[in-house]
């Protein structure tokens, strides 16, 4: 198979951070509500940007979302997360730089788009030192997954024109949603982050893999 641009997710596709960033926007909810997250609903909204994630779950744990909850609770969660990767800092996916490496050296174009906020997402990159063509956050853009258009501003920052050439990546159902909303070609699951192999085997995909270190695989 070919393609010119891979996009690729971070937390649990290329980066382990040991869920961290949904115990962390669990936590933060959870103490605002003062009651606990149903883990069906926590579910639902992971691979999303984590400010619509907070606003997503109030509404539809309380029916209601007030911006200035909103940015409670986004604050707390931003704290949550900051300490917890103090204490355990996110690190690569065994396989994953190599990976990137050969898909590069191959010609392809390596963009990572991610539910993170930039200031959450280009510290883990700074920390990691891969070089890849760009990174997309979901500050970014208008809307986040499941909407298309963190793929479509990878796209611009590779210079790929065609979806027909263009490879998603990512570990959950709003990963997966996002790049058949985007029409890519390739839309590829990977089981080593938030969702199971059965739970992703629900979700329309081309190729489910046990890790994004396979992708280069995918090329011979």
């Amino acid at each position: 198979m070919t393609f010119e641009l891979a996009a690729l997710d971070m937390a649990g596709t290329t980066v382990q951070e040991g869920g961290a960033v949904y115990a962390a926007l669990d936590q933060a909810v959870a103490a605002h509500l003062g009651r606990p997250v149903p883990a069906d609903v926590l579910h639902r909204w992971t691979g999303t940007s984590k400010h619509e994630a907070v606003a997503g779950l109030l509404t539809e744990l309380t029916g209601t979302a007030p911006p200035a909850d909103v940015e409670t609770v986004y604050a707390d969660f931003t704290v949550r997360l900051t300490k917890a990767y103090a204490a355990d800092p996110p690190r690569p996916v065994p396989g994953v730089p190599e990976a990137i490496a050969e898909l590069r050296a191959a010609g392809v174009k390596v963009v990572l788009q991610t539910g993170y906020s930039r200031d959450i997402a280009e510290p883990i990159l700074d920390a990691l030192d891969w070089t890849v063509d760009g990174l997309v956050t979901s500050d970014d853009v208008a809307a986040s997954r499941p909407a298309p258009y963190m793929i479509f501003h990878a796209m611009e920052l590779a210079g790929v024109t065609s979806v027909d050439r263009v490879l998603v990546a990512g570990d959950t159902p709003n990963d997966l949603a996002a790049g058949r909303n985007a029409g890519a070609r390739y839309v590829v699951a990977v089981t080593t982050g938030a969702s199971t192999a059965t739970d992703l085997g629900r979700h329309p995909h081309t190729h489910l893999l046990e890790s994004a270190a396979d992708l280069p695989f995918l090329r011979r």
